[in-house]
């Protein structure tokens, strides 16, 4: 029995000229024209460089996707992971026909339904209940259907009591809610989510992740998901593409895609430094560099662990907090540690450590996102898995009654045996 095929993407590429709209300038859309009517290739496909963002590079031109080929089966759930600036919007919105490539086509069978951005298809000055009506015309569906699941659409959202008031006036969260219950109730026989879902509540998220399992296993839809949250990839993925500089870096089971994937995320970097020109911030505050402490190669179980962050604030009473996250090399979320002294700042170098104490992380890779934030939790910086610890222990270890000391934590902890009889 032959696949059944509901997407192709073929060498599929796109190019942006930087800071600019379109090729930029009108000698270069002739030069594009002169080439097309003489049968001839675009003067502009030869040139570019590669998406790679941490590089200033040369060219005006950026390959920001090159060469992308894959198929997806109905029914199929596919993951599509990657960093940030990797190509994966920019993929789901050719896919959903938000933006046309520079090269290659896209081939689908039946209706598509997007959500790639908060709001996106909402028109801010209609009512939610409107705008479900109005999304459902767009996907090419009678007003009879549509009625049909409007009360399952609202009751999913949440939203019951202001389906009649105007979407402008809808939080972040409610948008979300509704954006992603009309994309899911009507019927597209492809479902593209994009990173939104991050936007709403754990019970929505948990709620829309189970949505998706059902239409995809019992209604055989298929799923294109885009997320950074690797516990819902895996968790709803079968299959997964990993991006990296705009190309396929990999493509296949999503067990081993998330090992590529982790495999990639700042292999064993215990430290890096920025210049202040090239250091991630704003013209508030920059971090300049970041280390784990103590350095070197092996980093013993039994030892604290320090996360050093240095970094410079330009403007007098700035209350500047930096805050970190540790993930394993599974994506688990170990946990989070604000530094809860906002304490304004005057102009100055400062260095914030965090302490992880000796023996609460076990064996295993460790990566560390850190974020910087000002006033009014004005987000400065967030810099994710920027740094990765890899953690052991020296003659053996311990072990537990089964071998391996299982578990992310494995602290010590405080026992009493009491008689009482």
């Amino acid at each position: 029995m032959g696949k059944d095929i509901i997407l192709k993407a073929e060498n599929i590429s796109k190019q942006y000229r930087l800071g600019t709209v379109g090729t930029g300038t009108l000698s270069h859309d002739l030069n594009r024209w002169w080439h097309k009517i003489r049968g001839k290739e675009d003067p502009y496909l030869r040139i570019g460089e590669t998406n790679d963002r941490t590089t200033k590079g040369e060219s005006d031109y950026v390959w920001a996707l090159q060469d992308i080929n894959f198929e997806v089966q109905r029914g199929e759930v596919l993951g599509i992971i990657g960093k940030n600036g990797a190509g994966k919007s920019t993929l789901l919105k050719i896919l959903s026909k938000v933006t046309a490539p520079t090269t290659g086509s896209i081939k689908s069978k039946g209706r598509i339904a997007s959500l790639l951005e908060v709001g996106t298809g909402f028109n801010g000055e209609l009512t939610g209940r409107e705008n479900v009506y109005l999304n459902g015309a767009i996907l090419g569906m009678t007003k009879k259907e549509i009625t049909a699941k409007l009360d399952e659409i609202i009751a999913f959202s949440g939203c019951e009591r202001y389906i009649d008031t105007p979407v402008k006036r809808y939080s972040s969260g409610m948008t979300v809610r509704l954006a992603f219950a009309v994309a899911a109730f009507l019927e597209p026989e492809i479902l593209v989510i994009d990173e939104v879902l991050a936007v709403g509540d754990a019970e929505f998220q948990k709620k829309a992740i189970g949505k998706m399992q059902d239409i995809s296993k019992g209604e055989g839809r298929t799923v294109l998901f885009v997320s950074h949250n690797m516990a819902a990839v895996k968790s709803l993925c079968t299959r997964g593409i990993v991006m990296e500089n705009g190309i396929v870096k990999f493509d296949g089971g999503i067990d081993e895609a998330l090992h590529v994937y982790n495999s990639d995320s700042n292999d064993s970097v215990s430290n890096v430094n920025w210049s202040l020109e090239s250091a991630p911030g704003n013209s508030n505050s920059k971090i300049t560099s970041i280390k784990i402490n103590p350095g070197g190669d092996f980093f013993n179980i039994e030892n604290d662990i320090n996360i050093e962050v240095e970094y410079v604030n330009f403007i007098d009473n700035h209350s500047v907090n930096v805050s970190i996250s540790i993930f394993d090399d599974k994506d688990v979320y170990v946990l989070a540690s604000p530094n809860l002294k906002r304490i304004p700042l005057e102009k100055g170098k400062y260095k914030s450590i965090c302490t992880v104490p000796a023996n609460f992380l076990n064996k295993g890779k460790y990566f560390c996102t850190v974020l910087l934030v000002g006033n009014n939790f004005e987000i400065i910086a967030q810099l994710d898995k920027i740094v990765a610890v890899e953690l052991d222990e020296e003659g053996g270890g311990r072990e537990g009654y089964f071998g391996y000391w299982g578990g992310v934590v494995r602290p010590y902890l405080n026992w009493e045996n009491v008689r009482i009889q």
